[in-house]
């Protein structure tokens, strides 16, 4: 909540299944909003809106004293796009606040919302924001510089209170989506159901992908799961998966977007029409629905720091080590004993609890956010 400017009219808050975008809508509504009956918590699933569109909905909440609309689903409703721009250009004071798929393209060839509507990601917990709630504690979230630059004193200070590796290995495979608070001991089966949701409705359907392909997007994603990091070889994936070169890069893309997969680029320029370097799981939790079998403690370091560390910062892959972050700092990633690459790079060491030098601990980069 914090990062959003509500001064905006049109604010759309986009994210994976499951991440929490009804809850934090309705948490918008109670804290911004409570008994203030000009906000209006709408949800587009509701069959009402088969038979009334939107337009002429709003038409009557503004005449009637309404000012914020808050419509969950955006997706679920044709036309939204249209409908939306036209609400902005009609009704002057009003605000409208939407959830949708990470899938859908709001602003991107968008001419009707291009120049009016911000776009927020909504991402999974961040280590500590999961250690927070398990210890009960109020640990703020510290920038990349800070770290860089204090990660002894602000290591030396957690420490104090709590001790960080008794909760990681555990967040690492059940902590990222907030749904482990409802469902002990079912997390990774209702994982599974929202990975098979994204995979068939956000992927498919908002991508208009006839249903009769999903058994290969399912292949494609379990041939990654397997060998990630994973260097793609399109020709082979083509062959594996039975089907084009430009339709296999095309539902990697499609997956980057719905929150799935991570790509890494040499470049860092994830628009051009270029297979990347390597492909990794959006985070490690997937890791351990898709594939437990195939999980070792390099693979899940290194997923581990590019789902934290790329929610702020613009990663590219180095050519002096795994990571290059905002185009000039490179980290290598691994155990209690990995060094820097060379003079003027970081190591992002698992098992220590406090660093030393360059040296940094592997979980304190779960604090960027």
């Amino acid at each position: 909540m914090d990062d959003i400017n509500w001064d905006d009219r049109i604010i759309g808050i986009k994210g994976f299944r499951g991440v929490g975008k009804t809850t934090f809508l309705l948490n918008v509504v109670k804290e911004r909003y409570l008994n203030d009956k000009s906000c209006l918590y709408v949800n587009l699933n509701n069959f009402y809106f088969t038979k009334r569109k939107i337009v002429s909905f709003v038409d009557e909440f503004y005449k009637t004293g309404g000012k914020t609309l808050v419509f969950d689903q955006i997706h679920k409703y044709p036309e939204w796009a249209s409908e939306l721009r036209t609400c902005y250009d009609n009704f002057p004071e009003l605000k409208i606040i939407f959830s949708a798929s990470p899938v859908l393209r709001v602003l991107e060839g968008n001419n009707e919302l291009i120049d009016i509507a911000k776009i927020y990601h909504l991402e999974g917990l961040s280590f500590r924001e999961y250690l927070n709630y398990q210890s009960n504690l109020n640990f703020r979230r510290y920038s990349l510089q800070e770290i860089l630059t204090n990660h002894i004193s602000i290591a030396q200070e957690i420490v104090q209170e709590v001790k960080p590796l008794a909760y990681f290995n555990d967040y690492l495979k059940d902590g990222f989506y907030p749904y482990f608070l409802d469902n002990k001991g079912f997390y990774s089966e209702t994982l599974l159901k929202h990975i098979n949701l994204a995979l068939e409705i956000d992927v498919t359907y908002l991508n208009q992908i006839d249903l009769q392909y999903l058994p290969k997007l399912r292949k494609l994603l379990q041939i990654i799961a397997s060998q990630v990091p994973f260097s793609p070889n399109v020709s082979k994936l083509s062959a594996d998966v039975q089907t084009s070169r430009a339709t296999i890069m095309n539902y990697l893309r499609y997956m980057k977007n719905a929150r799935i997969i991570n790509m890494l680029f040499s470049n860092g320029n994830e628009d051009e029409i270029k297979k990347p370097d390597l492909v990794y799981l959006h985070n490690t939790n997937l890791m351990y629905a898709i594939d437990e079998v195939n999980i070792n403690s390099k693979t899940l370091r290194k997923t581990f720091f590019y789902n934290q560390v790329g929610y702020k910062n613009r990663i590219k892959s180095s050519e002096k080590a795994d990571f290059k972050v905002n185009d000039h700092i490179h980290f290598s990633v691994g155990g209690k004993y990995t060094l820097p690459a060379e003079n003027g790079c970081f190591a992002a060491a698992d098992m220590i609890e406090i660093g030393k030098g360059d040296v940094i601990p592997l979980w304190l980069f779960g604090f960027l956010y």
